[in-house]
């Protein structure tokens, strides 16, 4: 199983990096598997900490693969790291083993803590879809452009029928990487 997140790990200047990732699930470890090169990867292997935090915002998923970094923040007095502030939960992790790999090695953590922010309402599927195209825009020099196309063509049909305001400021902002990556091909 994988949870889709917005991890932060602590920059080597103490700045926060945000970074959407979807982590696997491992009994009650989570694995972080970012790519090489990445500044997630080399946060990690640095500080060994990391903070995951769950929102339903998906400006936190759009916004970091679209080249918008700057959210706000809430340092951690006890802990070596910094949460979003739009987390409704945060899960404070400690990495306890690394899997090397040449492309994307493995960082097993713990749960050392997590609290609790703000209640869960739900989802919309414009969320989801989101989400998705997201991870897509990580994904366009991997892809096929028809499938990149189709992907977008069907997700487009949950923005429309469900989006809120939140959710369709996200999709523009993808849309608009999604037309420079078009005009760039």
């Amino acid at each position: 199983m994988i949870l889709e997140s917005v991890v932060t790990t602590r920059s080597e200047d103490g700045s926060a990096y945000i970074a959407p990732l979807g982590l696997h699930v491992d009994g009650a470890h989570l694995i972080i598997a970012p790519f090489r090169p990445s500044k997630t990867l080399e946060n990690l292997q640095r500080e060994g900490h990391a903070v995951v935090n769950w929102t339903t915002d998906v400006r936190l998923f759009a916004g970091p693969v679209t080249g918008r970094r700057d959210w706000p923040m809430i340092a951690l007095d006890h802990f070596p790291g910094y949460r979003l502030e739009a987390a409704q939960t945060h899960a404070e992790l400690k990495v306890i083993e690394i899997e090397e790999d040449a492309q994307r090695p493995k960082f097993h953590c713990a749960i050392t803590r997590e609290e609790f922010h703000s209640p869960f309402r739900g989802f919309i599927r414009a969320q989801a879809a989101v989400v998705e195209a997201a991870i897509l825009v990580t994904r366009l020099h991997l892809l096929p452009k028809e499938k990149i196309e189709s992907e977008l063509s069907y997700l487009q049909i949950a923005i429309d029928k469900t989006a809120g305001p939140i959710e369709l400021e996200a999709w523009s902002w993808i849309m608009t990487r999604i037309d420079t990556w078009r005009k760039e091909r």
